[in-house]
């Protein structure tokens, strides 16, 4: 298959730039994938960076391979699974985390999963990569030390408090010296729209991994000032655990929808989620309900909500939880789950003593015109808050998200990944990518990228109007829109019983980014909720 242009898609335009550039140049989708991802972590900080995790689905024409490249970053060897079992005190309503007092598995050094993403960078340009890697980098590099200009969207997330529990931004920017000086004003306030971001460390940093490659930052002289710095103040993270630490490399897991052949990521990434409400939706003629009805919103609703509560109850770390995939990809499930949809069955989401969607993560999406495809989700989940003095960038929070109490499926363990939703995927009209997408968003990337998927699938959207579509999400019991569903028909749903929840955005319920090809031609859409672009080559 050939594509008559190359293109990408990505929430920051200096990042998608970084990769269209690498395109002209002769570089293929993953060096432009691995461009658009280093400057992703310069002008995007508090969403993705080398000191984050992720995960890439790589589908290339031009060697025969089709793979996902997993990082989710493991827990600390010196992790415990009950060291904060005496701390807990509720897990967010989103689901998207646990808060403890003092919210020591939210921000700071206790935090810090095992930096993931630079290695799964590194292996992915090694492997299917055409141009040199300093090339490649040489971007971001740019950026962080020429500067960048503070857009809407990073202020927003910037500037937001914490909520459900959680930290919010400013506190996150300036909890330790070095990130509040890159990232804060004088008065020590969140840097705001226009304001420039100079990050020489940072710029430093990318430079010696550039000349040594990621070994500079797992075992060089970046991983001794890290272990350094851990050490010093009761950080988890040891240098034993950046020298053990390499992706998992694996085939994608596979569902079909109407024909159409679909590949995501396997646990403990999201795409089981994405298949088992696909295999529920398929029982349903989705097109004559009308799009974002009462009628479609309770029965998607419903999909998710099931989806939800077995993810909770099944879906972690293969390599600590047997998740019973073939029983959560069954077609007699997904059936049965039909019915009783059909029947008006409510079902229930549990949460442990309960109280907005974090988003602090990102994607992309590349396709050239040789037919090969990336979709990367990668992210920091809840930011840390720590910077390293002179390094630059900021670590992962990922401890946040795994469970406190002992003997759960995401209980905390040394050496384990908790779950994401991060579902990176691809869609097939037999053996030909005909929609590459995925989209940040917490708990609701893979709700987000669902209805992406319908929209193109059952209602003949291109990829622009399917990811600028009102959305709606029930990662709980209950159902949260977005500002342009309906009031109409959220009162019809209240009539039968649901809490509605209306968030006054616009846009919302993860940020889509996907490209669409039809006929050799790519079709791209950027979510509108974000600042991002679609660009050719």
């Amino acid at each position: 298959m050939s594509i008559s242009r190359s293109m990408v898609v990505a929430p920051q335009p200096e990042a998608a730039e970084a990769a269209a550039d690498i395109l002209d140049a002769g570089g293929n989708a993953i060096d432009a994938a691995i461009a658009c991802a280093f400057v992703q972590g310069v002008v995007d900080p508090l969403m993705t960076g080398i000191a984050g995790f992720g995960s890439m689905g790589v589908f290339s024409r031009t060697t025969g391979v089709h793979e996902y490249i997993d990082f989710h970053a493991p827990a600390p060897k010196r992790a415990r699974d009950d060291m904060w079992a005496d701390l807990i005190v509720g897990e967010a309503r989103d689901g998207y985390g646990f808060i403890t007092k003092g919210n020591v598995n939210d921000i700071g050094y206790q935090s810090i999963c095992v930096p993931a993403a630079l290695r799964a960078y590194e292996t992915a340009h090694a492997k299917f990569g055409r141009l040199p890697w300093a090339e490649v980098m040489a971007p971001a590099i740019d950026w962080a030390r020429r500067g960048w200009t503070v857009r809407p969207h990073v202020a927003a997330w910037w500037s937001a408090e914490g909520a459900m529990g959680r930290i919010g931004g400013p506190e996150r920017l300036s909890y330790t010296e070095a990130a509040k000086e890159l990232y804060c004003d004088d008065h020590s306030r969140p840097k705001q729209v226009g304001a420039t971001v100079v990050n020489k460390d940072l710029a430093a940093t990318l430079e010696e991994i550039a000349r040594s490659g990621a070994d500079a930052f797992y075992r060089g002289d970046i991983a001794a000032r890290i272990a350094e710095d851990m050490q010093a103040n009761g950080g988890l993270l040891s240098r034993e655990d950046l020298a053990d630490y390499a992706p998992v490399l694996t085939s994608p897991v596979w569902g079909d929808y109407r024909g159409y052949r679909v590949a995501t990521n396997q646990p403990p990434g999201g795409g089981l989620m994405l298949l088992q409400m696909l295999n529920i939706l398929e029982n349903f003629d989705l097109r004559s309900l009308g799009h974002n009805s009462a009628e479609y919103i309770r029965v998607v609703c419903e999909a998710m909500k099931v989806a939800t509560a077995d993810k909770d109850r099944y879906i972690g770390d293969p390599k600590f939880v047997d998740v019973p995939v073939d029983r959560l990809l069954s077609k007699a499930y997904a059936q049965d789950i039909a019915d009783g949809i059909r029947q008006g069955r409510k079902f229930e989401v549990p949460r442990f003593n309960s109280g907005h969607p974090s988003k602090d993560t990102t994607h992309l999406s590349v396709v050239d015109k040789e037919g090969n495809c990336v979709s990367m989700t990668h992210s920091l989940g809840m930011p840390s808050g720590v910077i390293t003095k002179g390094l630059g960038f900021m670590y992962n929070g990922c401890m946040g998200v795994f469970d406190p109490r002992p003997g759960q499926t995401g209980s905390v363990h040394p050496g384990k990944a908790r779950f994401s939703s991060i579902c990176p995927t691809f869609v097939f009209k037999g053996d030909t990518p005909y929609v590459v997408v995925g989209a940040p968003g917490a708990t609701q990337i893979a709700m987000g990228v669902l209805q992406a998927v319908l929209n193109v699938l059952d209602f003949d959207m291109k990829m622009s109007d399917a990811v600028a579509s009102a959305r709606f999400s029930a990662t709980s019991n209950i159902i949260d829109v977005t500002n342009r569903i309906p009031r109409r028909e959220t009162r019809k749903l209240e009539e039968q019983g649901y809490t509605v929840e209306r968030s006054p955005l616009t846009y919302g319920v993860a940020w889509v980014h996907g490209i669409r090809i039809v006929d050799g031609a790519p079709d791209g859409g950027a979510d509108p909720g974000a600042d991002g672009i679609v660009l050719s080559v």
